[in-house]
């Protein structure tokens, strides 16, 4: 029976004590989000959430593109704004903008 070869871990081979602290100085995070996220698209020329995503016969036989359009200032691109919301966030955002929120 064959086996893979076991190659030694970065945090070893760049004389880190332990994964914890190898993750620490690369900057990578391991805790885990609790609960859920929600993500709030805006424009990217006028800060606007009024966006949608442009369809077109010619994405459908492409592949598609996701191309994106501002319904306040009519911009139209590919470089949209995406925020990640936690509940609480998402709700206040709500609040705020003065959504009715049952």
């Amino acid at each position: 029976m064959a086996r893979g070869k076991l190659s030694t871990p970065d945090w070893i081979k760049e004389g880190y004590d332990s994964p914890a602290e190898y993750n620490k100085a690369k900057g990578i995070s391991t805790k885990k989000k609790v609960g859920r996220t929600f993500k709030v698209r805006r424009c990217a020329k006028c800060n606007s959430d009024d966006v949608g995503l442009v369809l077109s016969q010619r994405d459908s036989e492409e592949g598609g593109g996701k191309e994106w359009e501002c319904r306040k200032c009519k911009w139209a691109g590919i470089d949209i704004k995406e925020d990640e919301l936690n509940e609480d966030e998402f709700m206040k955002y709500l609040d705020e903008k003065g959504e009715d929120v049952a």
